[in-house]
């Protein structure tokens, strides 16, 4: 074919064009003319423009007089062009190449919007070299969303349409999010149409179709639409930037909420562990927080929409929890308990109502929970504290509070037991802070008894770090089967005791002395003590435990408020106690245990042995035979053959607590603890001489004459340091072995007998004062008082009063 056929006057980028077309559209692109088109294009890229107009022209008449074939061929001349040409004139023709594709969008024949686009998808792929500053993607946005949507009759023909109009919008957000320069996709008016297209498909998958037993249409994943829209919605999470996070998920909130996919939740699920696992790890929380402030704009909803909402949020929130910092995870839990305390402060529903409620509020604790298991053990001792800090106390001394309180306090002592769970004890010095312990052994004495429980399950969790409690959760004498992991006590587990273990005593003794105990309640505080004793046992905390132990035997025996099955009950924790000493430390205690367990069953005082129960039967002929007791004689023999120190133990009964008010209980654990320690502790705490009963303290140098200053001079050393250490061991000998009676006997002075003994030593130097004034100064002082005397500070001040 010969030029002149196409006139003299027609451009040589025409003929080109033209050549490139065969006489069938059955035939094809014209290999070998598109080869001499792209050589023109890359040799003159100043007509590239040109190119791309003339054949936007020859595609536009092809489409209106519906030769799809031909548009065919225009359309791979325009993608080998494409390809081929690399230059910054290729702008000018990506113009026409896009009103090409918007042309082929425009008809109504599929085929045409298939082809469409898969050409853009193929010039979505293309580095272009230099940016487009007037390039806009709405129409393409708009009706590849509206492909997502697509509803043909014919199964196939949808299926190709949803995929289409999917990898259309794959290909505009890999063309824009990338070059700044463009127009930002992340508005809210592009972000509404293409997450929602997305999630249409991905919801018409086998999340909604297996539940009804249905198979997808189309097994092939690279034609699946909800495959597909998975993919690209995974690309468009994992590119979006800390402030173009929001952007994505307000559509997601919107869309579920629109279409009811809370209920069930399977599929939001899965859109939010999409959105967690695609997302920058940085910015996962930020999915956290918009899904908690979700929650809060449907506080007024139906409650198991909420309550599906904060199971989405149970199983994700973990996700974001490792990748959180110390205000960010304070403020994802505070957010957590505001929407308990919110769920505590509603009316309190009845019925089927009541039990939602309490799912709801299982959900939010089973999240705050997640959250924290993938925190470091230090945020979550800081998560606990926040907690603590957050329930509600009785205030004064009021032990009773308002109902909502008792709720919100139940609610949040449940997510403080969530966290404790999650938390790996170490050193108990670590896990009780004072600012976290004190509040907590507070609320041991709290007046509902549900509230007690869950205190004493937070503090079996802290303390069973071998997973001892499984063991100790029933009091129990047959102690040889108890199968316990004991580890001897670290240095700082002993100091923690030394600090603290007077405050459990006072505390766990305070809750025995409730009216309300049941049999839950004393057997938590069994475990408890049996907890303390397995995980920070020592030889130096036997005989504050035995002590103890011998107080709560004494409140069982002398208390007015409790009833006999609550005293019985006593018992049994004493003896079960008693007899978990020896298995835990080796002192010749078992004996002993075995002998008084031995005259209880033979003498019928069964309720005097485990089990505990709420109503016990007495079938011996006195409630407490003889024999049946702890003896503290026998103890104190018992110890000291076996070479202890048992002093502490000689002290009366009414010296411990129980036998005295509530207000006088803290002295024998003071005391206690002043013995407590080591040998130097107790003399930097004790030594003084006027604390010290019977014991003058000397001091060497107080007599500083020149013979004294030459004894010490000349003295030795050693003998120093040994009267020394004589007078220390003397001192803390007294302390020691005296009785608690006889130092506070030497300790009180007659305040009476000291003032008049005072007043008269200084009044007779006073009088001898006077008989030494001189005459001179007497004639000075001639004024004398009405009664004929001179008062006492003009004779011993004359110089004050001269006239």
């Amino acid at each position: 074919m010969c030029c002149g056929c196409f006139g003299m006057g027609t451009p040589r980028y025409k003929h080109l064009v033209d050549h490139i077309y065969p006489n069938s559209p059955q035939e094809g692109l014209v290999k070998n003319n598109m080869e001499k088109l792209a050589f023109y294009a890359i040799s003159s890229p100043e007509k590239l423009d040109r190119i791309g107009e003339y054949l936007l022209e020859k595609a536009s008449r092809d489409i209106s007089r519906r030769r799809y074939g031909f548009v065919k061929i225009a359309m791979e001349a325009m993608d080998q062009l494409l390809q081929a040409c690399h230059a910054q004139s290729l702008n000018l023709f990506v113009e026409s190449f896009l009103r090409t594709v918007q042309k082929l969008l425009e008809s109504s024949e599929p085929e045409l919007q298939i082809l469409a686009t898969q050409s853009f998808v193929k010039f979505a792929n293309i580095e272009e070299d230099t940016p487009s500053y007037h390039r806009r993607y709405d129409f393409f946005v708009s009706k590849f969303s509206s492909m997502c949507h697509s509803n043909h009759p014919s199964p196939e023909t949808l299926t190709q349409l949803r995929v289409a109009g999917i990898n259309g919008l794959q290909g505009v957000i890999r063309k824009t999010v990338s070059d700044d320069l463009v127009e930002n996709i992340w508005e809210s008016i592009h972000m509404d149409k293409i997450v929602p297209s997305l999630l249409y498909n991905m919801q018409d998958s086998r999340y909604e179709k297996d539940s009804e037993n249905h198979e997808p249409i189309v097994d092939d994943c690279d034609i699946d639409p909800p495959s597909s829209a998975e993919t690209v919605f995974r690309e468009l999470v994992g590119r979006a930037g800390f402030g173009h996070v929001d952007s994505v998920i307000k559509p997601v909130l919107r869309h579920l909420d629109l279409h009811g996919l809370w209920l069930p939740n399977t599929f939001a699920v899965h859109v939010f562990k999409i959105l967690m696992f695609s997302i920058q790890s940085q910015y996962t929380y930020t999915v956290v927080e918009s899904l908690i402030i979700h929650l809060d704009k449907n506080s007024k909803t139906a409650i198991k929409i909420r309550t599906s909402i904060a199971e989405v949020l149970a199983k994700i929130i973990a996700i974001a929890a490792s990748d959180s910092v110390g205000p960010t995870v304070l403020e994802i839990i505070n957010s957590l308990l505001a929407h308990l305390r919110t769920s505590a402060g509603r009316q309190r529903p009845t019925g089927h109502e009541q039990d939602e409620e309490q799912l709801y509020q299982d959900a939010l604790i089973h999240a705050l929970g997640e959250f924290a298991a993938h925190l470091p053990n230090y945020q979550k001792i800081e998560i606990m504290m926040f907690i603590m800090s957050k329930v509600p106390s009785a205030s004064g001394g009021n032990r009773n509070l308002a109902e909502k309180d008792i709720v919100l306090q139940r609610i949040c002592l449940q997510s403080l037991l969530m966290v404790s769970t999650k938390y790996n004890s170490v050193q108990m010095t670590q896990t009780f802070p004072q600012s976290f312990l004190e509040p907590l052994l507070k609320m041991v004495t709290a007046a509902d008894c549900d509230i007690r429980l869950l205190i004493f399950r937070i503090l079996h969790t802290l303390l069973d770090r071998h997973d001892n409690y499984c063991r100790l959760t029933k009091p129990t004498t047959d102690v040889n089967n108890l199968d316990l992991v004991l580890v001897s006590c670290s240095r700082q587990d002993a100091i923690f005791m030394h600090k603290f273990g007077r405050e459990f005593y006072i505390s766990l003794y305070e809750s025995l002395e409730l009216e309300n105990n049941d049999v839950d309640n004393i057997e938590a505080i069994y475990s408890t003590l049996a907890l303390l004793l397995v995980e920070l046992y020592s030889e130096e905390m036997v005989l504050d435990f035995l002590i103890f132990i011998l107080t709560i035997q004494d409140l069982a025996l002398t208390s007015t408020l409790l009833s006999e099955s609550q005293m019985y009950n006593l018992h049994i924790l004493v003896i079960s106690l008693f007899a978990l000493i020896p298995k835990i430390i080796p002192l010749p205690l078992k004996d002993y245990a075995d002998k008084i367990i031995e005259t209880r069953s033979s003498t019928s005082a069964f309720h005097l042995l485990p089990p505990m129960e709420e109503m016990h039967t007495v079938k011996s002929e006195t409630p407490v035979p003889n024999g049946c007791l702890l003896e503290q004689s026998q103890l104190i023999e018992i110890l000291q053959s076996a070479g202890v120190d048992a002093a502490r133990l000689s002290s009366s009964p009414s010296m411990l607590p129980g036998a005295t008010s509530l207000g006088h209980r803290h002295s024998w654990v003071e005391s206690a603890a002043a013995m407590k320690g080591s040998v130097t502790d107790i003399h930097s705490n004790l030594d003084s001489g006027s604390s010290t009963p019977g014991i003058q303290r000397k001091y060497p140098n107080e007599d500083l004459t020149f013979e004294a200053m030459k004894r010490i001079i000349s003295e030795n050393p050693d003998a120093k340091r040994e009267r020394e250490a004589e007078r220390q061991n003397q001192l803390y000998e007294t302390f020691r072995t005296t009785s608690f009676n006889e130092l506070v006997t030497k300790n009180i002075i007659d305040d009476e007998e000291t003032l008049q003994a005072t007043i008269n030593e200084i009044f007779s130097k006073l009088n001898a004062d006077s008989r030494i004034i001189s005459p001179s100064s007497e004639s000075r002082l001639a004024v004398t008082s009405p009664q004929g005397q001179k008062p006492m500070y003009e004779l011993l001040f004359p110089e004050l009063f001269s006239y």
